[in-house]
């Protein structure tokens, strides 16, 4: 039996989210872990391989600007179970618009930064 099958102290479980022990416990008051966290007798918080999962995906969804509300409404719509499935796909479909629209601007500018980056090597290779 693997440790992770038991579940885990919560400073292991930031060390495999790449999350701080401040986030993990923001995460669960803020109703964003999809089933109560376990406790160990001596109260002690105890992620299993599934809690850091979903952690994982939530960091995912963070990442790409998601909104901590719409986090919030996607973890009560998997809660609901398959019926909102469509419900899912639908929010995950116009997030993935939005990141990607923010995507085309980044790249825009990035293309922008670049094009100031030649012009000032130009310069300052004739110089």
């Amino acid at each position: 039996m693997t440790l992770i099958s038991v579940g885990v102290a919560i400073s292991e479980a930031a060390a495999a989210t790449g999350l701080s022990t401040h986030t993990l416990r923001y995460y669960e008051r803020a109703g964003l872990m999809l089933d109560p966290i376990d406790r160990a007798s001596s109260t002690h918080r105890r992620y299993t391989e599934s809690d850091i999962g979903w952690v994982q995906f939530l960091t995912r969804l963070r990442s790409t600007g998601m909104p901590i509300a719409t986090v919030r409404e996607y973890t009560d719509l998997v809660r609901r179970g398959d019926e909102t499935i469509d419900a899912r796909r639908e929010l995950l479909v116009r997030h993935r618009i939005a990141v990607l629209r923010r995507l085309e601007e980044t790249t825009a500018s990035l293309a922008a930064i670049d094009i100031k980056i030649a012009l000032y090597e130009q310069k300052a290779t004739s110089a």
